[in-house]
């Protein structure tokens, strides 16, 4: 069954998304159903956010399910709130929707959304819809909060301390480029099934097959915000003194840190974790493995800078490894690998699903 979106109308639609949204967060004083939400704070910081993902540039609904890119586009955003040592509490959702969407396309995109919410404890209190004629608009604001002398800043970095990350490097990469390809097979495959007017063909028999690598579609179609770092971090009594969360790829966001930071650093290629299904698929693929792992992007995981002194209590900590240190800026940034060799840290940027279709 199908429901167009204009037998609701904007306002019903609305309606329609947010009825019943439970609140969970003592800071959400009005919610959905006013003109604005209201928050209050009290003695800590409010922290905001905004990402915006539009289809044909950052996602391809190809191979995206809308129920993961409603949860993908709702973790982005708790991730950085997490990368300032603080806590999403709610969020506003605004969609440009085009007319071949249907309401129950809609809820299936906002079932995702609550997902993330419900797991990472946050408020949906608002957000707005509109006409597209361009395909999907995601649009997601996140207010999160932290005490005031909790804060980290990707510029407090200090010579001589540790470079640590969470989790794995390079699975999101490789799951967009494992979907990528598949999508260029059933392309191809379905074209060729049209010529011999053969639609069953196309239907039934052009399917890929996963199995074995669902590590990796799942890094790229459902992130998840690290949230756990934040709570072991804490646990530890450990407070990062500069933090970012690694969206556009290990060494861009790295130079980032060190750049606001005023820093050198040096990073070791033996320590940088990558799992073992990434490194599979770099090879299949016949591409570089650190390559993989530097410049991929979407991993959304932790990179921040301790004190030396954290090095024994860092070791005790599961899913938390220290990859490098920093230095003075003069000496500026590099990659030492495996034989000894410096190499300069160069950011090459993220490609999503999308401009990699358009290139």
């Amino acid at each position: 069954m199908r429901t167009e979106i204009a037998t609701l109308g904007e306002f019903g639609l609305i309606e329609h998304l947010t009825d019943k949204l439970p609140v969970v967060n003592d800071s959400t004083i009005k919610g959905v159903g006013d003109d604005a939400a209201v928050i209050d704070n009290k003695d800590e910081q409010t922290l905001v956010t905004t990402d915006m993902l539009l289809e044909g540039v950052h996602f391809d609904l190809t191979y995206f399910p809308l129920k993961h890119l409603g949860y993908k586009a709702a973790m982005i955003n708790f991730s950085d709130i997490y990368a300032m040592n603080g806590f999403p509490k709610q969020i506003t959702v605004s969609l440009g929707i085009s007319k071949r969407f249907s309401v129950e396309d809609i809820d299936e995109l906002y079932s995702g959304i609550r997902t993330a919410c419900e797991e990472h404890k946050v408020d949906i209190v608002g957000g707005d819809t509109t006409s597209s004629i361009n395909g999907l608009v995601i649009s997601i604001t996140c207010i999160g909060s932290v005490k005031a002398d909790e804060i980290v800043n990707r510029s407090g970095a200090q010579e001589g301390e540790l470079i640590c990350v969470s989790g794995d490097f390079g699975a999101a990469y490789a799951g967009l480029q494992l979907l990528e390809r598949e999508k260029m097979v059933f392309q191809s495959q379905a074209r060729e099934a049209a010529e011999k007017n053969n639609a069953v063909l196309a239907e039934e028999e052009i399917q890929p097959d996963f199995t074995g690598k669902e590590y990796l579609l799942e890094r790229q179609l459902k992130p998840i915000a690290r949230r756990d770092v934040i709570e072991l971090l804490r646990k530890a009594n450990l407070r990062p003194t500069s933090m970012i969360d690694v969206s556009d790829g290990l060494s861009g966001d790295l130079l980032h840190l060190c750049e606001d930071s005023q820093v050198g650093c040096r990073i070791y290629e033996e320590h940088i974790p990558i799992d073992y299904l990434t490194a599979v698929q770099a090879e299949q693929f016949n591409m570089n493995l650190t390559t993989f792992a530097l410049n991929g992007g979407e991993d959304y995981e932790l990179l921040f800078t301790l004190p030396i002194s954290a090095h024994a209590q860092i070791a005790e900590i599961d899913g938390i490894k220290p990859i490098g240190h920093i230095t003075k800026k003069e000496l500026g940034s590099f990659l030492v690998t495996r034989d000894g060799q410096e190499f300069p840290i160069q950011a090459q940027g993220h490609v999503s699903g999308a401009e990699i279709a358009n290139n």
